[in-house]
C-alpha cells in the first residue's frame, strides 16, 4: 500500500467550499484502478485545514500521478491554496487496508 496524507490550506474565500471545488478531482480518483481509499477531512480545531487520506495499491501510484485529473488538479489547486501542501507519502510493502485497532476493543 502507497498511503499519502497531505495538509492542504485553502485561501480563505474557499475554506468552506473546498470540497466543491474539488469534487471531480476527488471522485475520479476515487473511481482510479487500485485506489483503496481517497478520504478528505477537515480539523475540528483548525477549519482553515483539511487533510485528505489516501491509500493505493503498491502498483497504481504512477498512473494515479499521470491520470488527466492528476494533471488537472496541478493547475487547479495552486489556485485555491494559501501555501504549498505539506504531505507524508510511504509505502507499506503487502498492506491493502485498515487495521483493528488492538489498544481499544470494542466487545
Amino acid at each position: 500500500m502507497i498511503l499519502i496524507n497531505v495538509k492542504f490550506r485553502p485561501l480563505e474565500e474557499y475554506q468552506d467550499n473546498f470540497m466543491e471545488k474539488v469534487a471531480e478531482f476527488t471522485e475520479a480518483s476515487r473511481a482510479e484502478e487500485g485506489c483503496l481509499f481517497f478520504d478528505w477531512y477537515r480539523s475540528t480545531e483548525d477549519e482553515g485545514l483539511y487533510i485528505l487520506i489516501e491509500a493505493f495499491q503498491d502498483d497504481a501510484a504512477e498512473a494515479h500521478v499521470n491520470s488527466q485529473h492528476f494533471k488537472d488538479s496541478q493547475e487547479l489547486f495552486p489556485t485555491l491554496l494559501k501555501e504549498t501542501p505539506e504531505i507524508i507519502n510511504t509505502l507499506i510493502p503487502g498492506k491493502t487496508g485498515w487495521d483493528e485497532m488492538a489498544e481499544f476493543q470494542v466487545k
